[in-house]
């Protein structure tokens, strides 16, 4: 599959849109690192979804960040909760950078950088690269937004006890069945 990798203009700011609290997140269609078309809606099905945009595997703060969330994934798949990263790497790229981590979740390429401008993720302090800003949203199953985080600086992002704590919020709102059901 040939992918274009031609580096974008960072972007109309008047048209681009990072969404926040309470907005529903902009679906999203892209290879995963399998080169699989993959929708942002299928990958989240009913459950609560970590959705990450990273700079890229050669990034050593994403690095780190990562091994954090490797450390979550056996709680996030007991706990039925998802995690989708997204970043400009090519399917080869984003698969071994999975691979070489143990990450178990679904890796999203948009070497095109189709979404990066829209939702205004564009990491502007990096022209060499132009790679997507680090962000991480935690969504209900609708994409709609309930918690997010500005990773620029490492400690925008969130820790793994935050993201269990929203985790559990949006669990405890779409689950019907949260309390024991009574005999």
């Amino acid at each position: 599959m040939n992918i274009a990798t031609t580096k974008p203009d960072i972007g109309n700011p008047a048209r681009s849109h990072r969404p926040g609290p309470g907005e529903r997140f902009p679906e999203l269609e892209l290879v995963d690192h399998s080169g699989n078309l993959r929708r942002l809606s299928e990958l989240s099905g009913a459950d609560p979804l970590l959705l990450q945009f990273y700079r890229g595997f050669w990034c050593p703060k994403e690095q780190a960040y990562f091994r954090r969330l490797v450390l979550l994934q056996d709680e996030a798949e007991v706990a039925y909760t998802r995690f989708v990263s997204v970043s400009i790497d090519p399917p080869e790229t984003a698969a071994a950078f999975r691979a070489g981590l143990g990450a178990r979740w679904t890796f999203l390429c948009d070497p095109a950088r189709k979404y990066q401008a829209p939702l205004d993720l564009a990491e502007t302090t990096d022209t060499l690269h132009a790679p997507y800003a680090p962000a991480v949203f935690v969504l209900q199953p609708d994409l709609t937004v309930h918690s997010a985080y500005n990773g620029y600086w490492y400690w925008g992002r969130p820790t793994n006890e935050e993201l269990r704590r929203s985790f559990r919020e949006v669990t405890r709102r779409i689950r019907p069945d949260w309390e024991v059901p009574p005999r």
